[in-house]
């Protein structure tokens, strides 16, 4: 009998912060791809402190990403 330990794949969350940092950050990140960006972002008006909706739309999204991020090595995830 083949008695070999079973492991679970390293792909897959193993907690359910994880579960959640890797769910919204996916949701994030597909804001920033072109289906979303053509629909949503694209735009130049309105303007936002001088700057196209696009650049401000993009940023925030980036900024979001970036804190998923900070959270998931905040929570040591």
């Amino acid at each position: 009998m083949d008695e070999r330990p079973h492991y679970r794949s390293h792909w897959l969350p193993r907690t359910r912060d994880g579960w959640i940092a890797t769910l919204a950050f996916l949701a994030l990140f597909g804001l920033a791809l072109p289906p979303a960006t053509h629909t949503l972002w694209n735009r130049i008006e309105p303007t936002i402190l001088g700057l196209p909706f696009l650049y401000v739309g993009l940023f925030g999204v980036y900024v979001a990403l970036i804190g998923v991020l900070i959270w998931i090595w905040w929570r040591r995830v």
